[in-house]
C-alpha cells in the first residue's frame, strides 16, 4: 500500500501543511511554486453530480447485506435499527434483533463500535435520497467497527483491525454484522474512535471539495455556507492546515456568539451570518484576504446567490447539498461578465467512479488520518447516545440549529 501511495505522490503537486512534520513516510519536496492545496496527495478527475434520471437508476444498485429480523429467544443475536418501509425516521425505525449470515470465504464479521446519524441517513429512511437500500434495511451509512473474524480468503484484514464502510448502504446502526470484504476499508486503530466513526463521509467530502475544483495555494480563500455542519467543520480544519483562509457563513441563532467562538477555535478566519452577506461591511473582509476563488454551497436559496457575488471572476461554486430545499439562482451577469463556474459534487458518486482506483482512495484516507494524528483534524461536535436511546438521537438530529452530531454507541 505504501509503495502504491508513493507512486501517486511522485506524480502530483505538493501540499504544505503549516505545522511541524509528523513521523510519516517521507516524500520528495517540490519547488515552492508548485504548492497546491492537497493535490500532492491526490488529483482526481472532476466529478459532476449525475442528472436526476441517473440518480433514480442508482436506487437499485445499493449493495447492502441481507437483513432479517428474528426473535430474541434465539440466543443473543445482534441488535440493529431496522426499517421495513419508508417514512419519518421516528415512526418507521425500530430496534430489533438481527440474524447474522454465515461467514463466507470472502466475508468479514464486524463488531460495530460507533455510528453517526447524518442527514443522508434520514433521507434514505424517508425514501427521498437518490440511493436507497432494499427493504427491510438497517439504517446508517457511516461508522467504525472492529473485525472479529474473517473468511479464509480474506488477506487484507485480521481480527482486531478497525474498518469503516467503503461505500453507502452498509447499514451501520447495528451491534454486529457480516459484510463482504470489498465493502470495508481498513483504518488505523490509533486515531480517536469518534474521528474514525465520522471519517468516511464529511472529511472525505471536504477533502475532495478543496482538492478537485480549484488549484488553491496558501493565502487563497474559500467561502462556504453551512459552516457549522460536519463538512463545514472539516473544510475549516483542512484549509487551515494548508494555509487557506476561510469565510464561513452560518444562520443567525440565539447562541451565535458561542458558535462563532467554536468555529474560530477550529481555525476559521471569518464567521458571518447570512444577513451579513448583503451588507457593505463585507468589503472590509477583503482588505486583509483575497476574494475567494472557491465557494462551497450546501444550502441553496437567496443566501447562496449572495455568497456567489463575492467570488473572484472565473471563480467556482460547488454545490454538494440543499438544506434549504430551494433552487440555486444565479444572475445572468455572473456568467457573462465574470465567467462564474457552477459545479456539483456527490461523495457517493466519486466513490463509484473510483471503485477501481484504490491508490486515490488510499492516498485520501492516509492524508486525512495524518491530519487526525497531528491534531489538525478533529471529529465534529458530537453527542454520544446509547443505541437503546435511538429515538431521542433521531429526534435531536432533526432539530434546527443543532450543531452537535448524534453518535450511536454500539
Amino acid at each position: 500500500m505504501q509503495r502504491a501511495a508513493a507512486r501517486v505522490l511522485r506524480g502530483a503537486r505538493s501540499l504544505r501543511v503549516l505545522t511541524p512534520p509528523a513521523r510519516t513516510p517521507q516524500v520528495p519536496t517540490p519547488p515552492a511554486r508548485t504548492l497546491r492545496v492537497l493535490t500532492s496527495l491526490v488529483r482526481a478527475p472532476q466529478v459532476l453530480t449525475p442528472p436526476a434520471r441517473t440518480l433514480r437508476v442508482l436506487t437499485s444498485l445499493v449493495r447492502s447485506p441481507p437483513v432479517r429480523a428474528r426473535s430474541a429467544s434465539a440466543g443473543t443475536p445482534p441488535l440493529g435499527l431496522l426499517y421495513e418501509r419508508h417514512g419519518e425516521a421516528a415512526a418507521v425505525v425500530q430496534l430489533k434483533d438481527l440474524e447474522v449470515p454465515k461467514l463466507g470465504d470472502c466475508d468479514v464479521h464486524v463488531k460495530m463500535l460507533a455510528a453517526p446519524i447524518n442527514p443522508a441517513d434520514i433521507n434514505m429512511i424517508q425514501g427521498t435520497y437518490p440511493l436507497l437500500s432494499p427493504l427491510p434495511a438497517v439504517g446508517g451509512n457511516e461508522g467504525v467497527g472492529e473485525v472479529l473474524e474473517v473468511g479464509r480468503h480474506v488477506k487484507a484484514l485480521k481480527p482486531g483491525d478497525w474498518v469503516i464502510p467503503a461505500d453507502a448502504g452498509l447499514g451501520t446502526w447495528r451491534t454486529r454484522g457480516v459484510f463482504p470484504q470489498e465493502m470495508l476499508l481498513k483504518v488505523p486503530s490509533d486515531i480517536p474512535v469518534l474521528c474514525a466513526a465520522t471519517l468516511s463521509v464529511n472529511p472525505c467530502t471536504a477533502f475532495r471539495l478543496l482538492a478537485d475544483f480549484e488549484s488553491l495555494a496558501p493565502g487563497d480563500s474559500v467561502i462556504q455556507n453551512a459552516a457549522n455542519s460536519g463538512v463545514g467543520q472539516a473544510v475549516i480544519q483542512i484549509a487551515r492546515a494548508s494555509g487557506i483562509k476561510t469565510i464561513n457563513v452560518v444562520r443567525d441563532r440565539p447562541d451565535l456568539a458561542k458558535l462563532v467562538e467554536r468555529l474560530m477555535a477550529l481555525g476559521a478566519d471569518h464567521v458571518i451570518t447570512e444577513e451579513m452577506l448583503r451588507k457593505p461591511e463585507m468589503k472590509d473582509i477583503f482588505k486583509s484576504i483575497p476574494r475567494p476563488r472557491l465557494a462551497l454551497n450546501c444550502v441553496g436559496g437567496k443566501s447562496t446567490t449572495e455568497m456567489l457575488r463575492h467570488l473572484q471572476p472565473k471563480g467556482t461554486m460547488v454545490t454538494y447539498g440543499g438544506m434549504a430545499k430551494q433552487p440555486v439562482m444565479v444572475p445572468v451577469s455572473a456568467f457573462i461578465f465574470r465567467d462564474t463556474r457552477l459545479r456539483g459534487f456527490w461523495m457517493t458518486q466519486w466513490r463509484k467512479d473510483h471503485a477501481q482506483d484504490q491508490e486515490s482512495v488510499g492516498a485520501m484516507m492516509d492524508a486525512l488520518c495524518q491530519l487526525i494524528r497531528r491534531g489538525q483534524l478533529t471529529a465534529p461536535a458530537c453527542t454520544e447516545v446509547p443505541l437503546q436511546d435511538y429515538r431521542a438521537a433521531l429526534e435531536a438530529s432533526m432539530k434546527p440549529f443543532v450543531s452537535s452530531k448524534q453518535i450511536l454507541l454500539l
